[in-house]
C-alpha cells in the first residue's frame, strides 16, 4: 500500500520580551516557500525537510509538501504571518481530507504567536478540528522547545533533536517519518505523554557537548530501542518566551499495543525529568563580564587559533536584538587588533555604509538603537569601509552546510583594530561563511567576538585557540530577573529559589 503522507515546516523561535512582531518579511528573508520550490531550496540539506524526503524515498510515499515557513528567532509572529502560513497548511489538509493516511510537520516548540502564546498547539488544533482525532500526526522540534501539554495530547509523535548545536536536523526529521509509517501502517499504536520541570531553562540550555544532559540524551537513545518505547525527547525550554507553560519537559511515545509501555514510559519521563532538575545547579558555561572577557583578549596568545568570545547575552538566535554595544566599545577601548566583531544588526548604519564605497573613510553611529538598557546604546565611529556587499552568504559547515542565507544590505567597517560586520538582517552566528563570504578570515584573526549562546561552537570551536562566554548585558542575558515576566506559572526555578519538584 502506497500511503499519502501531508509534510510542511513552520518554524521560529520567539521572544515575548521583545519589541514588535516577527512580520512576513522575516520568513521570507530565510524561507518562506511552498511545494517544489522548498524542496529544492531544502530537501538536500540539514533540515527536517529533507528527513521528511528521506523517509518518504524509504517507504515509497506519495508526498505532498505544502510550505516550509522559517523565520530567525524574534519577537512573536504577527496575526497576519500567523493565519497565512497555518491556513496555507489548514487548507491544504481540507482539500485533502479523507485522502491523506498521516500528516508530518516540521515545527520549533517555542513559537509565540500575536494571538496565542502556544503557536504549535494552536496549529495542530486547527488540524486536528479538520481530520478528526484518530489520523496519524508526527512532528519534530527544537529541544529549545517550551513543550505544552496541548501539543502532546494533540499529536501521537514527537521527534525532538539531541545535539545542541543542532546538527541532527535531517535525522530527526527521518525518524518521524518512520515512526509516521509505523502508526499508519498498524504496525504500532503511538501516543505521547508528557513530564515538566518547573524551572526556566535546563541549566545547559540543553548542550550535548558539556553537562549532565550528555549522558541523559545517551539514555534516551538507548531507551527508543526498548520494546514498545518509539522515542524520548528532552526538550530543554526557552526562557526567553514568557508563557504559562516555560521550562523544560519530556516527551515520552510509546506504543498503546504493547503491554507495559506505558508504565515503562512513565518511568522514563519521570526519571529524566528527575535528572534535569536534580541538575540545576550545573551550568558548564561562566559567566564573564564584558571587562573580564576583554582583559583576557587583551594578553591572548592566537598561536593556536584566535580567543572566540561568545556574546551570549545579545544571542539573535534566542530573539535579542543583535545591536548591543557593550562588548564592542569595551574592545575598541582596550586597543584590540586583528579582532572581529560580528554581526551588529543595524539597517540603518548597512544603508548608510552603502551610501559610500569600498576605502572611504566614515563616521557613523552604530548598535543600541532598539533598547539600550540591554546591552548598551549607540557608538559614533570613524572607520574605514572594508566590505560593501548585498549580504548573500551559503553556509558549508555543520550546521547550514548547503543552505543560502543572506544578510541584507551589508558592510565591514574597520574601526582601529576591530572588524565590524554591520549587516540588515537577523542571523547568529552558525558558519564560518559568515565570515569568508565578507572578506573575513577568521583563521588569521586573534580575536573572533560572535553573537551567539551556542551554535558557533558546530563551525568556529574547531578553529579555536579557547573559546569565552560573555553576558553583555543585553536581552538574552543569562540574569533572568531582569527580565519582566508576568505570565509563567510559578513558582518557577531560579526566579524562585523555594521551588519544589
Amino acid at each position: 500500500m502506497t500511503f499519502r503522507v501531508l509534510t510542511a515546516e513552520f518554524i521560529t523561535e520567539n521572544n515575548t520580551f521583545k519589541k514588535g512582531f516577527t512580520e512576513l518579511h522575516d520568513f521570507q528573508v530565510d524561507t518562506l516557500a511552498e511545494g517544489d520550490e522548498a524542496i529544492t531550496m531544502r530537501g538536500e540539506a540539514n533540515t527536517e525537510l529533507a528527513g521528511f524526503l528521506d523517509a518518504a524515498t524509504d517507504r515509497g510515499w506519495e508526498m505532498t509538501h505544502v510550505i516550509s515557513a522559517l523565520a530567525s528567532p524574534n519577537a512573536p509572529v504577527s496575526s497576519e504571518a500567523y493565519d497565512l502560513v497555518t491556513g496555507k497548511i489548514c487548507d491544504a489538509i481540507r482539500a485533502r481530507r479523507g485522502q491523506i493516511d498521516g500528516i508530518l510537520l516540521g515545527l520549533h516548540g517555542a513559537q509565540v504567536a500575536e494571538d496565542h502564546e502556544d503557536g504549535e498547539g494552536e496549529l495542530l488544533r486547527r488540524i486536528r478540528a479538520i481530520v478528526g482525532p484518530d489520523l496519524p500526526i508526527a512532528a519534530t522540534l527544537d529541544l529549545h522547545a517550551n513543550a505544552t501539554e496541548a501539543m502532546a495530547q494533540q499529536a501521537q509523535i514527537w521527534v525532538t533533536y539531541k545535539t545542541y548545536p543542532h546538527i541532527d536536523l535531517r535525522i530527526s526529521g527521518k525518524r518521524a517519518g518512520l515512526l509516521l509509517d509505523d502508526a499508519m501502517a498498524g504496525r504500532t499504536k503511538p501516543t505521547t505523554i508528557r513530564r515538566h520541570v518547573p524551572m526556566m531553562d535546563e541549566a545547559n540550555a540543553g548542550r550535548s557537548d558539556v553537562g549532565p544532559m550528555v549522558l541523559e540524551y545517551e539514555k534516551a537513545r538507548k531507551e527508543e530501542t526498548e520494546q514498545g518505547i518509539l522515542s524520548v525527547s528532552l526538550n530543554s525550554g526557552f526562557s526567553d518566551a514568557d508563557i504559562a507553560e516555560m521550562g523544560p519537559a519530556v516527551y515520552v511515545t510509546y506504543d498503546r499495543g504493547v503491554a507495559g509501555a506505558d508504565k515503562r514510559a512513565a518511568e522514563i519521563a519521570d526519571a529524566h525529568a528527575r535528572a534535569i532538575w536534580d541538575a540545576r545547579y550545573s551550568c558548564a558555561n561562566t559567566f564573564l563580564e564584558v571587562a573580564d572577557a576583554v582583559a583576557q583578549a587583551k594578553g591572548f596568545d592566537a598561536s593556536k587559533g584566535p580567543l572566540v568570545i561568545a556574546d551570549y547575552a545579545d544571542n539573535p538566535g534566542s530573539g535579542a536584538y543583535g545591536d548591543a554595544t557593550n562588548l564592542l566599545k569595551a574592545m575598541l577601548d582596550a586597543k584590540l587588533t586583528d579582532a572581529v566583531f560580528a554581526p551588529m544588526i543595524d539597517p540603518e548604519a548597512a544603508i548608510e555604509l552603502h551610501k559610500h564605497k569600498e576605502g572611504d573613510t566614515v563616521t557613523i553611529a552604530i548598535g543600541g538603537k532598539n533598547d539600550p538598557a540591554f546591552g548598551g546604546g549607540p557608538l559614533t565611529l570613524t572607520g574605514r569601509i572594508e566590505k560593501l556587499s548585498d549580504g548573500f552568504f551559503r553556509g558549508d559547515g555543520p550546521m547550514l552546510g548547503g543552505l543560502d542565507r543572506t544578510y541584507g544590505t551589508t558592510a565591514v567597517l574597520k574601526v582601529d583594530g576591530v572588524e565590524i560586520l554591520i549587516v540588515t538582517e537577523r542571523e547568529q552566528m552558525l558558519d564560518r561563511q559568515q565570515l569568508y563570504a565578507f572578506g573575513i578570515d577568521p583563521t588569521k584573526r586573534k580575536v573572533l567576538a560572535l553573537k551567539s549562546m551556542q551554535h558557533f561552537r558546530a563551525a568556529f570551536e574547531p578553529i579555536a585557540g579557547k573559546v569565552i562566554v560573555c553576558d553583555s548585558g543585553a536581552l538574552s542575558t543569562p540574569k533572568m530577573a531582569r527580565r519582566p515576566y508576568k505570565r509563567v506559572k510559578r513558582p518557577i526555578w531560579p526566579l524562585d529559589e523555594a521551588t519544589t519538584f
